[in-house]
């Protein structure tokens, strides 16, 4: 299996305008992979404009956020770049498509890493961050899976939330678990 790297990408489209999505980078041999789902304005910006900015975070509130609907997290300008990073980012990656394979589920955007930029420090893992963007994952794939592996995920990732998290942690997974149980409300009716 080829490593992911979680991130929050940014595009731009033809109006102009950021359009911001967690997403996982794909490492293959010297590129980074963008792979994202038909239809999405993710790969609408790619395909109209062949670059991104790829936001490295550890503020999962933006995953959980981000799969919930809000989208107006704070970017700054990336000097000499068009698409923005977010504020938050600890780091950046400038991304920029040297080739594009097609699919009719998910298109591959081969990317060139063409800078990477730290802003902050990273000062270590925290176990209920990655439950957070785990479960944010899977609440981007509820209609794919059956309840009782939704429920089995959850269970298991709860434990690392009661052992670790932090009020930001907290946060995020009330926000994305509000969002499952929402989903799994509707499909029990």
């Amino acid at each position: 299996m080829p490593m992911i790297r979680e991130c929050i990408v940014t595009t731009v489209g033809t109006n102009g305008q950021t359009h911001i999505a967690p997403l996982g980078l794909i490492e293959q041999d010297e590129f980074w992979v963008i792979a994202p789902f038909r239809p999405s304005t993710t790969l609408a910006n790619l395909e109209a404009a062949p670059f991104a900015t790829a936001s490295f975070i550890d503020d999962v509130r933006i995953f959980a956020g981000c799969v919930c609907g809000r989208s107006d997290w704070p970017q700054e300008a990336v000097p000499g770049w068009p698409a923005a990073r977010l504020t938050a980012a600890l780091s950046h990656a400038e991304l920029e498509v040297a080739r594009n394979e097609p699919d009719q589920q998910r298109p591959r955007f081969f990317c060139r890493i063409r800078k990477i930029v730290s802003h902050k420090p990273f000062l270590g893992f925290n176990r209920a961050q990655s439950a957070v963007v785990e479960a944010a994952i899977l609440a981007t794939r509820l209609g794919m899976l059956p309840r009782e592996k939704i429920d089995t995920e959850l269970a298991y990732l709860q434990i690392a939330i009661d052992k670790t998290a932090g009020a930001a942690e907290r946060e995020a997974w009330e926000l994305v678990t509000a969002k499952i149980e929402a989903y799994l409300q509707t499909q029990s009716e």
